[in-house]
């Protein structure tokens, strides 16, 4: 069969290079039958003719013995020619652009059909049908041998059957279609690695790279697997050679999982015979010897461990027999990639994991923690945790070690943390937000007085991590109880602000995230917030303070009423306060809230004007590098130009000239020269000699290009 094959490959493959040959041959005469040279044209026509009558014979030696690639070629005209000198050369491109059109109307009707069979495919491959899945695509491909799809169709199921080399054939032929076709990299790519080429393996999915530099992230994972599955294949070689050399512990390893593998015994025969094997589990070789004498199957599958495990109320001979196994998992898999690869991918041991780990025994339960945070080390056992055990489960058991009070709480909440840095647990959590909000939910109803404080501050962290994505946040911002639970855990922390000092902060960030989200679930939820926030503003926490100042600038924006109690709260006072002594951050959350206040009420412009008499706070924001602070700066100060005689008190200051530099500069973010527009026109109106110095400085042809931002927003 591999001859038949081979030979068809090869025949396919002088069937391309001639068809190529011929295109490029036929081409040429047709520029030499247009030309305008009659001895030329006559040459060409005569050629033409002769070629037409060799492919004709051709055609008619091959039909029946094998097929060629389905490329358009030129066909003769229709009607013979009986005498050469009377050919003429429009009459024959004539006919040919009639083959040609034929010929395109029979490529349309076979691609129709070719189409039709590739979804029939995959219809099959989608049920596991392989064979008849090679067969459709197969039929396909006779309608139309350049489909590339169809071979990449057919190599993927020729790997699930197992024939690898049809399987890069076919990405051979599909290569040939398209040199720079991705898929048929990847699937060359896995056939390889199957057949332990692994040097071709990663020739192939290096190969992507160089296509598309944008699949980096992909390749680094099919490159990871490759180095994975050739360390494992060096292991067993070395474990084999071991074994055969009669080395005692290696021996010993698959003779005691041949005694395993014997039914019907007691629990406590198995618990003992797991408990040597796993004490025999102390290097590499051992552990390979478990792999490939069956070790996995042999637990698996054994029926009294299996209803050992299955019981959720368990015995001590049968919880000693769950333990040991879970302590034996632990050994092997021990810097072994390819035995964790071979317990997390099983579907029956992936299912089980999760239940283990919410179990009403405590000492399975941590166990099965033991094991997972294991396997969290490296980036590979966190992406099989995350690509094959039932997520949903597997948060809510972590969620509930947070009513332990010792340090099991804490290395649940480390396994969560080490897991929610993967790529692929975010897009789960995106994808599943609306089914696991419950679960986070119920994290921000646990008081932090009868809580592991330290799990619970990891926990939210997670949370404020989570938020941080706008799908995700959208999610957590629309559900009314997730809302109400963030307003019950900050109330229950303002109780003892300093006691829950992290708490509060981390849970700060968390609804620092939602308030991103607008509209809020409701204005009564945003004044509640509010409320609590500002209470907040009296402590002596500089991280706490910075972080309620910024709620209060995302919840202040949202509504007249929230300012008015923010102003009777002494907001302003406070923002001045961290004008002249905070920070950076706080400086833009604290400029950014007088610039709301500003912007809605004139008692609060007539304070801040009170507070900064000669405005020095301000006029020194507007040369900051920051231009979220300059730019709220220039708002709040043109805000402070309503207040009568305030103008006037500025004649003999520059700030025409920082104005103007700022309405007419480059700055990134179009709010600076707006708000600088702005502030210049009211200042202008408020005292016309300002207009003056305005007029002197060119200063309205400046403006006059500053409209533009005014428009576009």
């Amino acid at each position: 069969m591999e001859g038949f094959w081979s030979t068809m490959a090869d025949n396919q493959d002088k069937d391309l290079q001639r068809f190529l040959k011929n295109v490029d041959e036929v081409a040429n005469l047709i520029q030499e039958m247009n030309s305008d040279d009659p001895a030329v044209q006559q040459k060409a026509v005569l050629e033409t003719e002769k070629r037409l009558l060799l492919m004709e014979g051709a055609r008619e030696e091959e039909d029946g013995c094998r097929t060629t690639l389905n490329k358009t070629t030129i066909s003769p005209p229709q009607a013979p020619m009986e005498n050469t000198e009377e050919i003429n050369p429009e009459a024959f491109l004539a006919s040919v652009e009639k083959d040609a059109k034929e010929r395109a109307r029979r490529r349309r009707e076979n691609k129709a059909l070719a189409d039709a069979l590739k979804e029939k495919g995959n219809e099959a491959f989608g049920r596991g049908d392989y064979n008849t899945a090679v067969l459709h695509y197969s039929e396909g491909l006779e309608k139309l041998k350049d489909m590339k799809v169809l071979y990449t169709n057919r190599a993927q199921a020729y790997i699930k059957l197992g024939d690898y080399q049809k399987a890069l054939e076919d990405c051979n032929w599909a290569l040939k279609c398209d040199e720079n076709y991705t898929k048929a990299y990847f699937h060359m790519g896995k056939a390889h690695l199957a057949l332990r080429n692994y040097s071709a393996s990663r020739d192939s999915y290096r190969k992507i790279l160089e296509i598309n530099p944008k699949l980096q992230t992909q390749v680094k994972e099919y490159l990871n697997q490759v180095d994975l599955r050739e360390k494992a294949d060096l292991q067993e070689q070395e474990a084999r050679g071991l074994l055969d050399a009669g080395r005692s512990t290696a021996v010993s390893t698959r003779n005691l999982l041949e005694t395993l593998s014997k039914p019907g015994r007691t629990p406590l025969f198995y618990a003992g015979g797991i408990e040597i094997l796993t004490e025999m589990m102390q290097d590499c070789t051992e552990r390979t010897l478990f792999r490939t004498h069956n070790g996995f199957s042999i637990i698996s599958d054994n029926e009294v461990l299996r209803r050992c495990f299955s019981m959720a109320e368990k015995d001590a001979v049968e919880e000693t027999a769950c333990l040991s196994v879970l302590k034996l998992w632990q050994a092997v898999c021990s810097g072994n990639e390819e035995n964790q690869r071979l317990l997390v991918s099983h579907p029956d041991r992936a299912a089980l994991l999760p239940s283990l780990l919410a179990s009403r025994v405590l000492a399975i339960r941590q166990q099965s923690l033991a094991l997972l945070l294991q396997l969290a080390q490296t980036e590979n056992g966190r992406n099989l945790i995350a690509s094959h055990l039932d997520l949903a489960r597997l948060l809510e058991a972590l969620v509930s070690f947070l009513d332990f009070s010792d340090k099991k709480a804490t290395s649940a909440m480390q396994l969560l943390t080490d897991l929610a840095i993967e790529q692929r647990l975010q897009v789960w959590f995106q994808a599943n937000l609306p089914a696991v909000l419950p679960a986070l939910t119920g994290i921000l109803k646990h008081d932090p007085r009868t809580t592991n404080y330290t799990a619970f501050c990891q926990c939210l962290a997670i949370l404020g991590n989570l938020s941080a994505e706008p799908a995700t946040r959208r999610h957590m911002a629309a559900c009314e109880e997730f809302g109400d639970a963030c307003l019950g855990l900050l109330a229950r922390c303002e109780e003892d602000a300093a006691g829950f000092r992290e708490v509060t902060y981390t849970l700060l960030g968390l609804l620092m995230n939602l308030c991103l989200q607008t509209p809020f679930v409701s204005e009564v939820w945003a004044a509640e917030l509010s409320a609590q926030c500002l209470s907040l503003l009296n402590s002596q926490d500089g991280g706490i303070l910075t972080r309620a100042a910024g709620v209060l600038s995302r919840t202040l924006p949202s509504s007249p009423r929230i300012t008015q109690e923010a102003l009777r709260a002494g907001v302003v006072k406070k923002m001045m306060k961290f004008l002249k002594t905070g920070g950076q951050t706080a400086s833009r959350y604290a400029i950014k809230i007088l610039a709301a206040c500003t912007n809605s009420c004139h008692g609060a412009r007539e304070e801040v004007v009170r507070l900064d008499k000669q405005f020095g706070v301000l006029l020194q924001l507007l040369s900051s590098e920051d231009e979220v602070l300059v730019g709220n700066a220039a708002l709040c100060l043109g805000n402070c130009m309503e207040v009568p005689h305030v103008a006037a008190s500025l004649l003999k200051t520059d700030l025409v000239q920082v104005l103007l530099k700022l309405a007419g500069g480059d700055a990134q973010k179009t709010a600076v020269q707006l708000n600088a527009g702005i502030a210049l026109g009211k200042l202008c109106t408020a005292e016309p000699r300002f207009a003056t110095q305005l007029r002197e400085l060119h200063g309205i042809e400046i403006l006059s290009s500053t409209m533009k931002y005014i428009t576009d927003s």
